[in-house]
């Protein structure tokens, strides 16, 4: 049976986190630079719908795309690496699975047949697999399969891509993503964990056509030609993935590896023009060597895992590279900060961002570093709730009202700031009821943020239930807080600014979910910029 999309499925094997998303997408950009039309989607094993609802201690940022899919965040790297937006239809769990299935036997549509997980479960997620591909707008879907070869919760999935390789022979590959360790005693690399993982995925029914082996140090050929031999795959397939300083080498890496050759010709595929990644290596260059450093404080309440706040890091790094800047994040807790340590924690700061987030966590020590950084002229971006402390925190200094808050927090509050939107009121569903997705933004001409884009409107991507309360908004621009960018239809106020600062800005939206390699946010260019020294 032959199909126009090709599919290739990216597994994992040994152990989790060994950068499943960064291969998916680096293999992404290699074909695309060679003229194919590419997307990546991945298939996550937990019970969750989505990941709106989980720790991000646990799973790290919650990714929102433009059609407001609450999401994983492999999907940033999709987007960053392609420069291409991805949809609800990118992101699927067991959970969005089981609830499709079992609404579908609600309605009747299984005509009394039991339904199991083969074949019901595996033509669920098969189908979903193909629905990028069916649109027609793509040569080849990248789908990546979360958690470890050997996991009970994968095993569906596994056995979707063992049907698939079946029905669609000549337009499906696997790629299995390995580790090959070294044993510092013994002074080896050893290539047992790697046969091991092969055969549980062999066991399952499915023989990959590449292995990709993260590894410390260089494999040689005769460790290539081992694992080659005792994985059934051809030596040219064995793909020395080493540790490298970024993310960003990986696709040149990969590219030094002939990765999207074999898989062009293990495809069938004609290898059409070349992947010179000309764009991506101009930004590395200037990501590796800058002319300027510049010290921004990133105070949040998940600094523990700092792939809470992902897309905002790599935003950082994007701007830098555009500033030809380094940027040397310093992480500080929200929740260590007080007023006695105020001045040790931003002190020697060029810039301050302060984070997005839920709850009353954490949220006095935001407070303080808002208030010295407005204090102290500090170049400040406030993303959502990082915004909505700028305007607590101002009420409370600059308009005297000590009791402002966001009802959020303090429902009974004198002076409710910052409150839940109107059409939240009713709602007492968690997951995937917020206002998510793209809204559009009018920008006041002459501001901070229309000179960052240098557009009168725009399109960014929201995740929040409440919103600056426009009772207030009279005093607070009299006072000096101006709102420069809303919402035209609704009047919501999605920016403000002090414009007598050097470079004060709080965006309700979040545009760090728009910065790409390719295409840096321009209000995370405009803030790297303003914390540059002079």
């Amino acid at each position: 049976m032959s199909n126009s999309t090709k599919y290739i499925f990216v597994t994992g094997g040994v152990t989790s986190s060994l950068g499943k998303g960064i291969i998916s997408a680096s293999l992404a950009k290699l074909l695309q630079e060679r003229g194919f039309s590419v997307t990546i989607q991945k298939l996550d094993p937990y019970i969750n719908v989505d990941p709106g609802t989980l720790n991000p201690y646990e799973h790290g940022e919650c990714f929102v795309t433009n059609d407001g899919a609450e999401t994983d965040l492999d999907l940033g790297h999709y987007e960053r690496f392609l420069n291409v937006p991805t949809s609800q239809a990118n992101n699927v769990t067991t959970g969005r699975i089981y609830q499709s299935v079992i609404e579908k036997e609600r309605k009747g549509e299984f005509l009394g047949k039991t339904v199991q997980i083969i074949p019901h479960i595996t033509d669920e997620i098969k189908e979903r697999i193909q629905i990028l591909g069916k649109s027609g707008d793509y040569d080849i879907v990248i789908t990546e399969i979360g958690g470890t070869v050997g996991d009970i919760e994968s095993l569906p999935y596994v056995e979707a891509v063992r049907q698939m390789l079946w029905e669609f022979t000549d337009d499906c590959l696997v790629i299995h993503l390995t580790l090959v360790p070294f044993l510092a005693a013994s002074g080896e690399l050893k290539t047992k964990p790697t046969q091991h993982s092969v055969k549980a995925l062999l066991e399952l029914g499915v023989q990959p056509h590449i292995l990709v082996c993260r590894t410390e140090h260089h494999l040689d050929m005769t460790i290539r030609k081992k694992i080659a031999k005792f994985c059934n795959v051809h030596v040219n397939a064995v793909i020395e993935s080493i540790d490298a300083n970024t993310i960003y080498e990986v696709p040149v890496l990969m590219q030094e590896e002939e990765l999207d050759k074999v898989v062009l010709h293990k495809l069938g595929l004609p290898t059409k023009g070349t992947a010179e990644l000309i764009e991506w290596k101009k930004f590395l260059d200037r990501f590796q060597n800058p002319k300027s450093e510049v010290k921004i404080g990133l105070v949040g309440k998940y600094i523990e895992l700092k792939d809470s706040y992902k897309s905002i890091a790599e935003a950082l790094i994007h701007a830098g590279a555009h500033n030809e800047c380094k940027v040397d994040i310093k992480w500080i807790h929200s929740e260590s900060i007080s007023p006695a340590n105020i001045e040790e924690n931003m002190n020697g700061l060029d810039g301050v961002l302060v984070a997005p987030g839920f709850g009353s966590r954490g949220i006095k020590g935001k407070l303080h570093a808002v208030q010295y950084a407005r204090e102290n002229d500090i170049p400040f971006l406030g993303i959502c709730l990082g915004m909505q402390c700028a305007v607590i925190e101002f009420a409370r200094h600059e308009l005297g009202w000590s009791d402002a808050h966001t009802t959020e927090i303090s429902e009974d509050c004198a002076y409710p700031v910052i409150d839940i939107m109107e059409e939240q009121k009713g709602i007492t569903d968690m997951g995937g009821t917020m206002r998510l997705g793209a809204y559009k933004c009018k920008l006041m001409e002459g501001s901070k943020i229309a000179d960052a884009y240098n557009e009168e409107t725009i399109y960014e991507r929201h995740r929040h239930r409440f919103e600056f309360n426009n009772k207030y908004l009279e005093e607070f621009e009299k006072a000096g807080m101006i709102a420069t960018g809303k919402n035209p239809e609704t009047g919501l106020v999605e920016v403000v600014e002090i414009p007598n600062l050097k470079w004060f800005v709080g965006a309700q939206f979040h545009p760090e979910y728009k910065s790409t390699v390719e295409k840096p946010h321009p209000l995370f260019n405009a803030f790297v910029k303003a914390s540059m020294p002079k």
